[in-house]
C-alpha cells in the first residue's frame, strides 16, 4: 500500500509570519481599511485610474517580493521531500511555497501569483519586478508595452473567476487525497473554500489549522488553534511519522 495523498490548502495565515498581513484576520487589511478592498477589485481598479495608482503603491509600500518562506513553508517542503505524496492548492499569491522547495508543478495557485504582471487587454505576461521598477522610475500607473492596455497583478481580483483548469485540477487532488489540512484559511472565500468539503466528502481525513472558527469545524476530524508556525510542522511531522 502507497503513502496517502496529503493535499494542503493554504491560506493568508500561513504567509502573516513572513511579513505578510492577512484580510480578514483580527489585524487584517480590509479591518484596518475597508477602501483597501477596492485597490483588488476588478471593477474599480479598471474603471479608475487613482485606484490603479493607489494599487501600485501598495504594491510597492507591501514589500511582498521580499518576503521570506517561514517554518510553516519549510514544513510543507520537508513533508514533500520525506517521499510522502504532496500537492498544495494555496489561495495566497506570494510563492513562498516555491521558494522554501515545494515544485512548483506540485503547487496549485488558486488565486493566481504576485510575482508576474499581465496585460488586461493582449495578456502578455512579464516579471512584477520590472513593473515595479517603472513605478520606480516614475510611471505611476505603467501601461502595458506591447499594446498600452492596462496593466494588472496577475491575481485573481474580486470580481475576477478563478481559472477553470486550476480549480478543475484542484477539484481532482481533493477527490483523490487521503489527508487534506486547510491551514491558515477563514475558508469563507469559495470556491477555494469547498474544497474542504468535497474532502471530507470522498473520504479524506479532515484537518484545520487556524486562529479563528471556520464553517468547517464541524466536520473536521482535528481542528487545531494553535499558532501556525509551530502547529502545522507539528501536525507534518505527525503525518509523515504514521504514512512510514
Amino acid at each position: 500500500m502507497g503513502k496517502p495523498l496529503v493535499a494542503v490548502l493554504s491560506g493568508a495565515g500561513v504567509s502573516t509570519d513572513s511579513g505578510i498581513p492577512d484580510y480578514r484576520g483580527p489585524n487584517g487589511l480590509w479591518r484596518e481599511d475597508p477602501e483597501a478592498e477596492k485597490l483588488v477589485t476588478y471593477g474599480p481598479y479598471m474603471g479608475d485610474p487613482e485606484i490603479r495608482k493607489r494599487a501600485w503603491r501598495m504594491r510597492r509600500a507591501t514589500g511582498a517580493l521580499g518576503a521570506e518562506p517561514n517554518a510553516a513553508h519549510r514544513a510543507v517542503a520537508e513533508l514533500e521531500r520525506s517521499g510522502v505524496p504532496v500537492r498544495v492548492l494555496t489561495q495566497n499569491v506570494d510563492g513562498l511555497h516555491q521558494l522554501a522547495g515545494m515544485p512548483a508543478r506540485k503547487v496549485l495557485e488558486l488565486h493566481g501569483t504576485a510575482r508576474s504582471v499581465v496585460c488586461t487587454r493582449c495578456a502578455v505576461r512579464g516579471p512584477m519586478e520590472d513593473a515595479l521598477a517603472r513605478l520606480d522610475a516614475g510611471e505611476e500607473d505603467p501601461p502595458c508595452r506591447e499594446c498600452g492596455g492596462v496593466l494588472k497583478p496577475a491575481t485573481v481580483m474580486f470580481g475576477e473567476r478563478l481559472d477553470p483548469v486550476v480549480l478543475g485540477q484542484a477539484l481532482a487532488i481533493a477527490k483523490a487525497c487521503q489527508v487534506f489540512v486547510a491551514v491558515g484559511t477563514s475558508l469563507r472565500v469559495q470556491p477555494a473554500a469547498g474544497l474542504a468539503g468535497v474532502a471530507s466528502e470522498h473520504g479524506a481525513r479532515l484537518v484545520v489549522v487556524n486562529a479563528e472558527p471556520t464553517p468547517y469545524d464541524e466536520i473536521a476530524d482535528e481542528v487545531v488553534r494553535e499558532p501556525i508556525g509551530t502547529a502545522l510542522p507539528r501536525v507534518l511531522r505527525e503525518l509523515a511519522g504514521s504514512a512510514l
